[in-house]
């Protein structure tokens, strides 16, 4: 009977220390789980944040790509007003040519006005070009949001 007794409790020492074992492993293990939901919670608030930081440049490109839209027509505009003014100016010159009266001034202001057209020629083709690259940029952002979104859905299903 102490022989038995021994053996018992033998087998109820070794339970015991299983039991330990594995209540310190549970507890590990719940630390880490834990530490693993802290972890997820800091990349999601950091995913939206980086979210929110992509809205708001995007914001801003879209309000930098209608200014730029609205300097683009008023520079149509203007390029619109000089070919009309130079227009005037070589119809002048030809008046002026065949009435050889003054025909230096006109010539001059001809010129003058051909110059400020092309000036304002290059200058609304620069301002077309940043428009466009605008665009582009705007596009490339809105397809990044899109994947976004698409990565958090599939993150969201996943769980």
């Amino acid at each position: 009977l102490k022989e038995e007794n021994a053996i018992l409790r033998s087998k109820i020492n070794k339970l015991q220390i299983l039991s330990e074992t594995q209540a310190d492993k549970m507890r590990k293990l719940e630390k880490k789980l834990q530490e693993n939901k802290i972890k997820e919670e800091k990349e999601a608030q950091d995913l939206e944040a980086m979210v929110q930081h992509v809205e708001q440049n995007l914001q801003l490109m879209t309000k930098r790509a209608a200014k730029a839209e609205n300097c683009a027509a008023k520079l149509r505009q203007e390029n619109a007003q000089l070919q009309a003014e130079l227009r005037n100016c070589r119809l002048e010159k030809e008046e002026l040519r065949a009435g050889q009266a003054g025909l230096a001034a006109a010539k001059h202001n001809a010129e003058l006005a051909l110059q400020l057209l092309l000036q304002v020629t290059t200058s609304s083709r620069a301002s077309l070009r940043q428009l466009l690259s605008g665009a582009e940029s705007l596009q490339l952002i809105a397809d990044l949001l899109k994947s976004i979104d698409r990565i958090s859905e599939v993150s969201e299903d996943g769980q």
